[in-house]
């Protein structure tokens, strides 16, 4: 029954759609004279997916008009590529709302950031951004930061059942190596070491996809060559690592790992019938709707690699919200975007809807009852500078059938050198179509 639950609960998160509702302005005699903030009424418009979950940003919305007199009116426009063509097209009218919600990362840049958006590199309060989360939105300059992050992070990382890793004195791994070790202890002992859930198979790719911090530590520049085709992922060890992992797994994978779901994988890992599970931190939160407080058995790490100093965790940078450069409220935007980066807009956002990720915050601190995994991730990797963004931010070209490849890995039926071949291929493909000058 919890597995239907959460996949009607999954579809009803993508398929929803939420409408800011309209708040009256407050007076400003009815402020808080204790407010640290400037009050004066202001109306600002805000273009959204629908697919982005409204509780957690509403709640600062609300906040906003509170303590600023800023409100907030809220359009929501197409999802996917139809979205994509919306944006592109009122910015290219001149008819964008105050306050564009977009995607962070390389797909930033086809919106011609310099011309459209305001650059907030200037202000104060900017560096409090995580450094991280300030590339993925500077659109490849050295000094300009457009966005500001409109939810927390998504991370790639292992899932790990803390119930288990204590009934078999197991400690958490820093190297690859060690990782295959923790899972033939738990083989040995009969338990599953790592849950596949190929019955839902784009769950499949994490592995390779959550491997990229690895692949940046051993060579910083592999996206910016992989873009240019200079570098490929068969002819680069650390980038061929990332699909030999994803063969390292198959023989730990619970027996019915091709038809298990990413819904019977949130049940298999709280309940303890596997100890490992590659994917999205995003799945917190799912196994929190159903099992309440239990989702804090659940610890969070990175995707290891060779170097134990070095154990990072790969970042999905959230959606921005970008400030609109031809808008006539410059200054209003300017105080929304301070407002929104503060710890009490973070501390109504978490109270809202809780957090897959850290913020993109420098020293805000989770509060208690944020998920214990987010606060592992947070102080482990976060707070010492070990996170760099996923493959997809730092480049346009991915392959169409990564999930296949992926697949066809992981279930035996071909090598990590034939799969890197045939995603080096398959990106050929697509950097054709953008353009780019690949052999």
């Amino acid at each position: 029954m919890k597995r239907k639950m959460l996949s009607v609960l999954l579809c009803a998160a993508m398929m929803g759609t939420t409408l800011a509702g309209a708040t009256s302005v407050l007076a400003a005699d009815d402020k808080d004279s204790d407010s640290k903030w400037e009050y004066k009424e202001a109306t600002l418009t805000f273009l959204i997916d629908p697919d982005t979950a409204s509780a957690g940003y509403q709640a600062v919305f609300d906040l906003c008009e509170k303590e600023t007199g800023i409100h907030i009116e809220t359009e929501l426009r197409a999802s996917g590529g139809d979205g994509d063509n919306q944006v592109k097209t009122r910015l290219a009218s001149g008819e964008m709302t105050d306050l564009c919600g977009y995607n962070s990362g390389a797909k930033l840049n086809e919106l011609d950031p310099e011309s459209n958006f305001i650059d907030i590199s200037g202000e104060e309060w900017a560096s409090r951004l995580d450094d991280t989360f300030a590339s993925a939105v500077s659109a490849g300059s050295d000094s300009a930061v457009y966005g500001v992050p409109l939810t927390a992070t998504n991370l790639g990382c292992i899932l790990y059942n803390k119930d288990l890793y204590e009934q078999y004195d197991l400690e958490v791994p820093d190297t690859w190596e060690d990782f295959l070790k923790n899972c033939d202890t738990l083989k040995e002992a009969g338990e599953t070491a790592v849950i596949g859930s190929l019955g839902d198979s784009w769950t499949i790719q994490v592995p390779y996809l959550g491997d990229h911090y690895n692949v940046l530590a051993a060579e910083p520049d592999f996206s910016e060559k992989f873009e240019a085709g200079e570098a490929k992922y068969a002819t680069t060890e650390a980038g061929l690592k990332s699909f030999q992992k994803l063969a390292d797994l198959q023989p730990y994978f619970n027996e019915d790992y091709t038809a298990t779901t990413y819904a019977d994988a949130c049940d298999k890992l709280v309940n303890g019938e596997g100890a490992h599970w590659f994917i999205l931190s995003q799945a917190l939160s799912s196994i929190y709707e159903l099992y309440g407080d239990d989702v804090n058995k659940i610890g969070v790490m990175g995707v290891p690699g060779d170097d134990a100093d070095n154990h990072g965790l790969t970042v999905w940078e959230p959606t921005a919200i970008y400030g609109n450069a031809n808008s006539d409220k410059k200054d209003d935007i300017l105080r929304f975007m301070e407002f929104y980066t503060s710890d009490e807009a973070l501390d109504a956002f978490t109270e809202a809807q809780k957090p897959d990720g850290p913020y993109c915050i420098k020293g805000y601190e989770l509060p208690d009852d944020a998920y214990d995994g987010v606060k592992e991730a947070q102080e482990k990797y976060f707070d010492t500078g070990k996170t760099n963004v996923a493959m997809e931010f730092q480049t346009s070209v991915k392959g169409t059938n990564c999930e296949y490849i992926c697949s066809e890995v992981a279930t035996g039926q071909s090598t990590a050198e034939e799969a890197a071949k045939a995603y080096d291929e398959d990106c050929k493909k697509q950097a054709t179509q953008l353009g780019l000058d690949w052999k």
